[in-house]
């Protein structure tokens, strides 16, 4: 049985309580072994952590020691998963360029607030995560995000919608949904999520959301089957 752990906490405003509990019930469904914690003390013990198949964060803000944040990247090349939304995970511990790195993007700003109408274009590529999906609209926050130029984007959003600075410039598509790769990990992320009922509201994310996870949570079976050594991706330089 495959195990994953989800960890909640930081600003309450994104519901991390409730976002947490409805992606244990989704990696339940599909036969995972689920640990829920509201401590970021789940990240102090590396051999639990290598052990795993998928990390779900859920924790907007808060600060991540370099001592954690070494031990996520270090399980995650070693092909445990890591998916999450939202402010969740691309909103989660600023100050921590290492997590920036491992999760591809980080929040800058959500012009209009919430309640803002905007349509989510998904990309036709060949991706079995939006097989079946198409474009959607949502009412919500619109998520404006710093992104590593190396991620496939399989989901965008054009900005922009509501007027504030950033209009001064050319439109573009933004980012929503995209994966990537962090040594034999897999990594996935959604920016929908701001509260709860998102999901609810707009079905297509709560679908992207579970592939995306699914999907994560298959690269460390995948890495030991392909038998992928994670020692090329080592550095001998300190990253602190």
């Amino acid at each position: 049985m495959k195990k994953a752990l989800i960890f909640w906490g930081g600003w309450d405003g994104h519901e991390p309580e409730k976002v947490a509990k409805r992606f244990k019930g989704i990696l339940e469904k599909n036969g995972y072994e689920v640990e829920v914690s509201d401590t970021l003390e789940c990240l102090d013990d590396l051999e639990k952590l290598m052990a795993l198949d998928l990390i779900v964060p859920c924790w907007t803000g808060g600060d991540l020691s370099n001592e954690r944040v070494h031990r996520v990247s270090k399980a995650v090349a070693n092909g445990v998963g890591m998916a999450g939304c939202h402010g969740g995970m691309c909103d989660a511990f600023r100050q921590n360029t290492e997590w920036q790195f491992i999760t591809g993007g980080q929040w800058v700003s959500h012009p209009g607030g919430d309640g803002v109408n905007y349509i989510v274009n998904v990309a036709r590529n060949s991706s079995p995560l939006t097989e079946g999906i198409e474009d959607f609209p949502v009412c919500s926050e619109q998520y404006y995000l710093h992104v590593d130029p190396s991620i496939e984007v399989l989901a965008t959003t054009r900005f922009p919608v509501e007027t504030y600075y950033h209009a001064a410039n050319k439109p573009v598509d933004m980012p929503v949904v995209w994966t990537k790769y962090w040594g034999n990990g897999r990594v996935f992320y959604n920016s929908l999520g701001h509260h709860d009922d998102v999901f609810d509201n707009s079905p297509n994310a709560q679908v992207l959301m579970e592939r995306g996870m699914l999907w994560a949570g298959e690269g460390k079976e995948y890495a030991v089957k392909n038998n992928l050594d994670t020692s090329k991706y080592d550095s001998n330089k300190k990253m602190y």
